[in-house]
């Protein structure tokens, strides 16, 4: 079994908007991504649209040929967007405007929950995915379920962002505590945030992870030695994880 890469582009669109271009074009990266073997297209539609924009996502949705995760917010304006859209998967995810990029996972109780849980019944609906963004805790993975996703994605930017061996070690023990809990509640796991060719591998051998999501590494690895060869670097990291995982 291998574990699934998605690819998200939104990073394309950060160097197009750079300069008010009309390149370099995600649509065209995405499909790219494809051909190298990734198994799916993530793009991430903010409320400032400050890389992707809406014709982006709907030029990606008939144009890629595995499918689109639509990362977005809980908000009625991305719920009615995916709604419309139905793309394969949505990716419930916090957000906000002074932030650089996604800080940490889903707040699922108090303030926001509602419209969590509303964006989980559209997706339902529509027959899409639904997959929520939350930090590797037992007690969050049992909200989401109890939310009905079908899906979570293990915030690992605390892991990737670690200045020593032993703070890793014990931020890879909580996401194996989270993925144990999740495949125990039937959700697929997925991983995302921070991660490179050279800290993936770990995550990947965790048993139960079935996906993980990665962007700007992917980017950055492209400006060096291409798009192609970049995605084949990640499945082979990816591959790498799986065999220690058989081991």
């Amino acid at each position: 079994m291998s574990v699934r890469l998605h690819i998200n582009v939104d990073h394309v669109a950060t160097v197009r908007n750079a300069r008010g271009t009309r390149y370099p074009d995600p649509v065209l990266g995405a499909q790219l991504c494809e051909a190298a073997g990734a198994d799916g297209i993530t793009a991430h539609l903010r409320e400032d649209r400050r890389h992707m924009v809406d014709d982006d996502i709907i030029r990606l949705k008939s144009s890629i040929s595995t499918g689109l995760n639509l990362e977005m917010a809980a908000t009625e304006e991305m719920i009615a967007i995916a709604s419309r859209l139905r793309p394969a998967a949505i990716t419930l995810v916090p957000e906000r405007r002074e932030e650089r990029t996604t800080e940490g996972g889903l707040l699922l109780r108090g303030e926001g929950a509602e419209g969590v849980r509303r964006a989980i019944n559209m997706a339902k609906r529509r027959g899409i995915k639904s997959s929520l963004f939350i930090a590797p805790e037992p007690s969050d993975v049992e909200e989401a379920h109890a939310m009905g996703a079908d899906q979570i994605e293990l915030h690992t930017g605390e892991y990737c962002n670690v200045a020593h061996a032993s703070a890793g070690l014990r931020e890879l023990a909580r996401l194996v505590a989270a993925t144990r809990r999740g495949v125990e509640l039937g959700l697929q796991v997925a991983a995302g945030h921070g991660l490179t060719r050279h800290n993936l591998v770990p995550v990947v051998a965790i048993d139960g992870i079935v996906e993980v999501n990665i962007g700007h590494a992917v980017i950055a690895d492209a400006l060096f030695m291409g798009l192609e060869r970049a995605v084949q670097a990640f499945r082979q990291a990816i591959e790498r994880g799986v065999r220690l995982r058989r081991r």
